[in-house]
Protein backbone atom coordinates (compact mmCIF):
# COMPACT_ATOMS: atom_id res chain seq x y z
CA UNK A 1 0.00 0.00 0.00
CA UNK A 2 1.28 3.36 -0.64
CA UNK A 3 3.17 5.51 2.06
CA UNK A 4 3.67 1.88 4.02
CA UNK A 5 0.22 2.52 5.05
CA UNK A 6 -1.35 -0.45 6.59
CA UNK A 7 -5.27 -0.56 7.75
CA UNK A 8 -6.66 -2.59 10.08
CA UNK A 9 -9.62 -2.86 13.24
CA UNK A 10 -9.72 -0.51 16.05
CA UNK A 11 -8.68 -2.67 18.92
CA UNK A 12 -9.29 -1.40 23.07
CA UNK A 13 -5.57 -1.18 23.09
CA UNK A 14 -5.17 1.07 20.40
CA UNK A 15 -8.01 3.90 22.75
CA UNK A 16 -5.03 5.60 23.90
CA UNK A 17 -3.80 6.51 20.41
CA UNK A 18 -7.08 7.36 18.76
CA UNK A 19 -8.06 9.62 21.37
CA UNK A 20 -5.04 11.85 21.06
CA UNK A 21 -5.69 12.14 17.53
CA UNK A 22 -9.12 13.01 17.21
CA UNK A 23 -9.24 14.95 20.09
CA UNK A 24 -7.00 17.57 17.77
CA UNK A 25 -10.31 18.39 16.61
CA UNK A 26 -12.50 17.04 19.55
CA UNK A 27 -15.83 18.83 17.86
CA UNK A 28 -15.27 17.92 14.07
CA UNK A 29 -15.08 14.62 15.41
CA UNK A 30 -17.12 14.26 18.56
CA UNK A 31 -19.01 11.26 17.48
CA UNK A 32 -15.78 9.29 15.96
CA UNK A 33 -14.32 9.71 19.89
CA UNK A 34 -17.29 8.74 21.46
CA UNK A 35 -17.45 5.27 19.84
CA UNK A 36 -13.62 5.17 20.70
CA UNK A 37 -14.21 5.69 24.12
CA UNK A 38 -17.27 2.71 23.69
CA UNK A 39 -14.39 0.24 22.21
CA UNK A 40 -14.53 -3.17 23.91
CA UNK A 41 -17.51 -2.20 26.43
CA UNK A 42 -20.42 -4.62 27.47
CA UNK A 43 -23.27 -3.39 25.08
CA UNK A 44 -24.94 -2.54 27.71
CA UNK A 45 -26.70 0.61 25.94
CA UNK A 46 -28.73 -2.28 23.46
CA UNK A 47 -27.01 -0.81 20.30
CA UNK A 48 -25.16 -2.33 17.73
CA UNK A 49 -21.79 -2.61 19.03
CA UNK A 50 -18.95 0.28 16.90
CA UNK A 51 -16.64 -1.47 14.22
CA UNK A 52 -13.78 1.13 13.81
CA UNK A 53 -10.65 0.81 11.34
CA UNK A 54 -7.58 2.43 11.58
CA UNK A 55 -5.03 3.60 9.19
CA UNK A 56 -1.38 3.40 10.45
CA UNK A 57 2.05 4.52 9.18
CA UNK A 58 4.57 2.87 10.75
CA UNK A 59 3.54 2.86 14.88
CA UNK A 60 1.60 6.39 14.42
CA UNK A 61 -1.93 6.68 13.55
CA UNK A 62 -2.67 8.75 10.70
CA UNK A 63 -6.71 7.83 10.12
CA UNK A 64 -10.37 6.50 11.27
CA UNK A 65 -12.89 5.27 10.37
CA UNK A 66 -16.17 3.97 11.93
CA UNK A 67 -17.95 1.11 9.91
CA UNK A 68 -21.32 0.91 12.31
CA UNK A 69 -23.55 1.64 13.74
CA UNK A 70 -23.04 4.56 10.67
CA UNK A 71 -20.48 5.42 8.54
CA UNK A 72 -18.28 8.01 9.61
CA UNK A 73 -14.92 9.35 8.61
CA UNK A 74 -12.58 10.88 10.48
CA UNK A 75 -12.13 14.71 9.67
CA UNK A 76 -7.93 15.53 10.68
CA UNK A 77 -7.04 12.43 8.44
CA UNK A 78 -5.17 13.06 4.97
CA UNK A 79 -6.45 12.30 1.52
CA UNK A 80 -4.16 9.22 1.39
CA UNK A 81 -5.60 7.90 4.89
CA UNK A 82 -9.12 8.09 3.57
CA UNK A 83 -9.03 6.51 0.21
CA UNK A 84 -6.95 3.71 1.83
CA UNK A 85 -10.07 2.95 3.83
CA UNK A 86 -12.00 3.13 1.49
CA UNK A 87 -12.15 -0.56 -0.05
CA UNK A 88 -13.13 -1.43 3.67
CA UNK A 89 -16.09 0.81 3.63
CA UNK A 90 -17.15 -1.07 0.54
CA UNK A 91 -18.32 -4.34 2.41
CA UNK A 92 -20.76 -1.85 4.83
CA UNK A 93 -23.35 -2.19 1.34
CA UNK A 94 -25.49 0.56 2.47
CA UNK A 95 -25.88 3.18 5.26
CA UNK A 96 -26.00 6.36 6.13
CA UNK A 97 -22.68 8.53 6.49
CA UNK A 98 -22.43 11.89 8.13
CA UNK A 99 -19.03 13.56 8.19
CA UNK A 100 -17.50 16.78 7.05
CA UNK A 101 -18.52 17.64 3.53
CA UNK A 102 -15.20 17.50 2.12
CA UNK A 103 -14.75 14.16 3.74
CA UNK A 104 -18.04 12.68 2.54
CA UNK A 105 -17.41 13.92 -1.34
CA UNK A 106 -14.65 11.43 -2.09
CA UNK A 107 -15.78 8.66 -0.66
CA UNK A 108 -19.30 9.15 -2.37
CA UNK A 109 -17.61 9.79 -5.64
CA UNK A 110 -16.08 6.54 -5.23
CA UNK A 111 -19.43 4.54 -4.12
CA UNK A 112 -21.23 5.60 -6.54
CA UNK A 113 -18.38 4.60 -9.34
CA UNK A 114 -19.14 1.05 -7.76
CA UNK A 115 -22.75 1.35 -8.66
CA UNK A 116 -24.20 2.66 -5.01
CA UNK A 117 -27.16 5.13 -5.16
CA UNK A 118 -28.01 7.91 -3.02
CA UNK A 119 -31.58 7.69 -1.06
CA UNK A 120 -30.45 10.64 1.20
CA UNK A 121 -28.05 13.43 0.44
CA UNK A 122 -27.99 16.73 2.07
CA UNK A 123 -25.95 19.83 3.50
CA UNK A 124 -26.20 19.93 7.15
CA UNK A 125 -24.79 23.04 9.46
CA UNK A 126 -23.25 22.10 12.79
CA UNK A 127 -23.81 24.61 15.52
CA UNK A 128 -22.11 24.20 18.79
CA UNK A 129 -22.97 26.11 22.38
CA UNK A 130 -20.36 26.21 25.20
CA UNK A 131 -21.28 26.96 28.77
CA UNK A 132 -20.18 30.28 28.77
CA UNK A 133 -22.64 31.39 26.00
CA UNK A 134 -25.57 29.20 26.87
CA UNK A 135 -28.55 31.44 26.86
CA UNK A 136 -31.04 29.54 29.15
CA UNK A 137 -34.55 29.17 28.26
CA UNK A 138 -37.52 28.87 30.71
CA UNK A 139 -40.15 26.26 29.52
CA UNK A 140 -43.23 28.57 28.69
CA UNK A 141 -46.66 28.21 31.05
CA UNK A 142 -48.46 25.08 31.65
CA UNK A 143 -44.93 23.17 30.00
CA UNK A 144 -43.08 21.35 32.11
CA UNK A 145 -39.70 19.30 30.74
CA UNK A 146 -38.65 16.07 32.37
CA UNK A 147 -36.65 13.03 31.68
CA UNK A 148 -38.46 10.05 29.33
CA UNK A 149 -39.92 6.82 30.70
CA UNK A 150 -41.17 4.07 29.46
CA UNK A 151 -45.08 5.45 29.23
CA UNK A 152 -43.60 7.73 26.48
CA UNK A 153 -42.06 5.53 24.14
CA UNK A 154 -45.45 5.22 22.27
CA UNK A 155 -45.07 9.30 21.68
CA UNK A 156 -41.48 8.85 21.12
CA UNK A 157 -42.07 5.91 18.54
CA UNK A 158 -44.56 8.59 16.33
CA UNK A 159 -42.23 11.22 16.71
CA UNK A 160 -39.40 9.57 15.46
CA UNK A 161 -41.28 8.49 12.26
CA UNK A 162 -42.99 11.64 11.76
CA UNK A 163 -39.36 13.28 11.91
CA UNK A 164 -38.24 11.66 9.38
CA UNK A 165 -41.34 11.46 7.05
CA UNK A 166 -40.99 15.26 7.49
CA UNK A 167 -37.13 15.21 6.15
CA UNK A 168 -38.16 13.11 3.33
CA UNK A 169 -36.29 9.89 4.67
CA UNK A 170 -36.99 6.42 4.58
CA UNK A 171 -38.91 4.75 7.44
CA UNK A 172 -37.60 1.78 8.60
CA UNK A 173 -40.56 1.44 11.44
CA UNK A 174 -42.14 -0.26 8.08
CA UNK A 175 -39.90 -3.10 7.24
CA UNK A 176 -38.78 -3.40 10.76
CA UNK A 177 -41.51 -1.91 13.33
CA UNK A 178 -40.18 -4.31 16.50
CA UNK A 179 -36.47 -3.25 15.93
CA UNK A 180 -37.30 0.38 15.01
CA UNK A 181 -39.53 0.35 18.64
CA UNK A 182 -36.22 -1.21 20.14
CA UNK A 183 -33.85 1.56 18.95
CA UNK A 184 -36.60 4.20 20.00
CA UNK A 185 -36.54 2.49 23.46
CA UNK A 186 -32.40 2.72 23.68
CA UNK A 187 -32.55 5.90 23.59
CA UNK A 188 -35.32 6.93 26.12
CA UNK A 189 -32.13 6.91 29.06
CA UNK A 190 -30.53 10.43 26.73
CA UNK A 191 -34.32 11.94 26.37
CA UNK A 192 -36.12 14.63 27.58
CA UNK A 193 -40.01 15.43 27.00
CA UNK A 194 -41.83 18.80 27.00
CA UNK A 195 -44.91 17.83 28.52
CA UNK A 196 -48.72 20.02 28.76
CA UNK A 197 -51.57 18.30 30.17
CA UNK A 198 -50.00 14.99 30.53
CA UNK A 199 -49.50 15.26 26.67
CA UNK A 200 -46.06 15.02 25.09
CA UNK A 201 -44.88 18.06 22.31
CA UNK A 202 -41.58 18.19 22.24
CA UNK A 203 -38.55 15.51 22.70
CA UNK A 204 -35.09 15.33 22.26
CA UNK A 205 -32.01 13.29 23.02
CA UNK A 206 -28.31 13.01 22.80
CA UNK A 207 -27.01 10.37 21.25
CA UNK A 208 -23.32 10.95 22.45
CA UNK A 209 -22.83 11.99 25.89
CA UNK A 210 -18.88 12.10 26.80
CA UNK A 211 -16.94 14.87 28.98
CA UNK A 212 -15.58 16.12 25.49
CA UNK A 213 -19.18 16.49 24.17
CA UNK A 214 -22.96 16.10 23.85
CA UNK A 215 -24.68 15.53 20.38
CA UNK A 216 -27.84 16.04 20.32
CA UNK A 217 -30.23 14.44 18.19
CA UNK A 218 -33.76 13.68 17.67
CA UNK A 219 -35.31 16.94 18.38
CA UNK A 220 -38.53 17.26 17.41
CA UNK A 221 -41.73 19.42 18.42
CA UNK A 222 -45.13 18.00 17.65
CA UNK A 223 -47.05 20.76 15.00
CA UNK A 224 -49.51 21.51 17.18
CA UNK A 225 -46.79 22.73 20.16
CA UNK A 226 -44.27 24.83 17.98
CA UNK A 227 -43.98 28.12 18.16
CA UNK A 228 -44.88 28.43 21.88
CA UNK A 229 -41.03 28.22 23.32
CA UNK A 230 -40.82 24.72 24.17
CA UNK A 231 -38.60 23.34 21.71
CA UNK A 232 -36.37 26.15 22.88
CA UNK A 233 -36.95 25.16 26.88
CA UNK A 234 -36.45 21.74 25.71
CA UNK A 235 -33.28 22.13 24.30
CA UNK A 236 -31.86 24.77 26.65
CA UNK A 237 -32.53 21.90 29.62
CA UNK A 238 -30.92 19.31 27.61
CA UNK A 239 -27.57 21.80 27.45
CA UNK A 240 -28.14 22.21 31.08
CA UNK A 241 -27.55 18.64 31.74
CA UNK A 242 -24.49 18.52 29.76
CA UNK A 243 -22.70 21.81 31.16
CA UNK A 244 -23.71 19.59 34.61
CA UNK A 245 -22.11 16.39 33.68
CA UNK A 246 -19.48 19.24 32.94
CA UNK A 247 -19.14 18.40 28.83
CA UNK A 248 -17.26 21.06 27.63
CA UNK A 249 -19.42 21.91 24.99
CA UNK A 250 -22.89 20.92 23.11
CA UNK A 251 -23.36 20.22 19.17
CA UNK A 252 -26.30 19.67 17.06
CA UNK A 253 -26.83 19.97 13.57
CA UNK A 254 -29.94 21.40 11.10
CA UNK A 255 -30.56 21.27 7.92
CA UNK A 256 -29.25 23.73 5.49
CA UNK A 257 -32.55 26.71 5.10
CA UNK A 258 -33.71 25.39 7.82
CA UNK A 259 -34.35 29.22 9.31
CA UNK A 260 -36.79 28.60 12.31
CA UNK A 261 -34.19 26.10 13.64
CA UNK A 262 -31.76 28.24 13.33
CA UNK A 263 -33.35 31.06 15.25
CA UNK A 264 -34.00 28.63 17.89
CA UNK A 265 -30.49 27.63 18.49
CA UNK A 266 -28.85 31.27 18.14
CA UNK A 267 -31.65 32.02 20.81
CA UNK A 268 -29.83 29.81 22.89
CA UNK A 269 -26.43 31.17 22.29
CA UNK A 270 -25.50 28.60 19.74
CA UNK A 271 -23.03 29.31 16.60
CA UNK A 272 -22.08 27.54 13.27
CA UNK A 273 -18.65 26.27 13.06
CA UNK A 274 -19.08 23.57 10.14
CA UNK A 275 -20.54 22.50 7.10
CA UNK A 276 -21.41 18.80 7.04
CA UNK A 277 -22.58 16.09 5.00
CA UNK A 278 -25.68 13.34 5.14
CA UNK A 279 -25.66 10.79 2.92
CA UNK A 280 -27.52 7.13 2.57
CA UNK A 281 -27.10 5.12 -0.10
CA UNK A 282 -27.76 1.67 -1.17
Amino acid sequence: MARGLNVRSLRPRDRDAALAHLEAAPRLNLALIDLVLRLGGSGSRRETRPELMAVWEKSRLVGLAALRPSVMLDALAEPAALEALFPHLSGVGSGLVKSTEDRVGPLWDWLESRGHRALLDRIEISYAVEPAALLPAEPPPGWTIRSAGDEDLDALVEAARESLREENRPDPSKGDPAGFRRWVHGRLPRAVVGERDGKPGFVGYADVQCPRGWLLQGVFTWPEARRQGVGTAGVSELCRRAFESRAQHVQLAVVEGNLAAEKLYARLGFEAHARLRTLLFV
